[in-house]
């Protein structure tokens, strides 16, 4: 997956969504949540998620996320790389490792790791990294921000860093104005402008619009749950809407 043009992945804990008409007519992706499936199995047991990729055969390539509960997700630790003990630095590996395992299957073709977790060489991470790089797998290096939107400054250095570690950077912030929305659609185009690969979006409902027109000004990924009651993130339009807004506006 080159990311050359927009991508619109259908996010999901269930990969027979990737089989409905809504999916195959719309999406270009099934952004795979791993982090909710294995997080209702049993502790020590084989991560359900990988397995269900292995045994995956539906036709849209797949973006594995295994998000960290310390970025919104569901999978352990509740904390940053920068504050974990050994106990949750292993628990931190064994999350990073069953995304290195997503890495291997055949349909899986880009997986998305916390810039965080890169930045810091956390545990698993050169696994990973070296997984996707041995199958050709992209690597969405990813950031989000559930309190506010940083200065521009600051979003400019987070996705420099996340182009630094993968092939796209991933922000999402959260905008409690129009001009936090502004921003992010300003620094978006500056990055495209250069031919840079980035995706971005304004989480909340005042920046809900920046999901349909980030990919205006460049934005590379946009995802959105095929029924608008799965939202992964807040804000989220569902997969049918999304798809007829950058449409329409591009």
């Amino acid at each position: 997956m080159d990311f050359e043009s927009f991508v619109l992945a259908a996010a999901t804990d269930d990969l027979a969504d990737a089989a409905t008409t809504v999916a195959r007519e719309y999406a270009d992706a099934v952004e795979y949540r791993m982090d909710a499936v294995d997080a209702a199995a049993e502790p020590g047991a084989v991560s359900p998620s990988v397995t269900a990729l292995a045994e995956y055969d539906g036709d849209l390539p797949v973006i594995a996320t295994n998000r960290a509960a310390w970025e919104g997700g569901a999978a352990g630790p509740a904390v940053p790389p920068s504050d974990q003990d050994a106990v949750q630095a292993e628990a931190a590996r064994n999350r990073v490792e069953s995304l290195a395992a997503a890495a291997s299957v055949d349909t899986v073709e880009a997986v998305d790791v916390e810039l965080a977790s890169l930045a810091a060489d956390a545990p698993g991470v050169e696994t990973v990294l070296a997984e996707a790089a041995a199958n050709d797998v992209a690597v969405v290096a990813s950031s989000h921000d559930f309190e506010r939107t940083p200065s521009r400054d600051a979003m400019r250095d987070a996705l420099e860093s996340g182009l630094a570690h993968g092939d796209v950077a991933k922000l999402a912030v959260t905008a409690e104005t129009r001009k936090d929305a502004l921003d992010l659609l300003a620094v978006t185009r500056e990055f495209a402008a250069r031919d840079e690969p980035v995706a971005t979006m304004a989480m909340g409902a005042v920046g809900r619009h920046t999901r349909a027109v980030a990919p205006v000004y460049g934005s590379k990924i946009g995802y959105a749950p095929v029924d608008a009651a799965d939202a992964t993130a807040p804000g989220q339009y569902d997969l049918a809407t999304l798809a007829d807004l950058v449409e329409s506006l591009s």
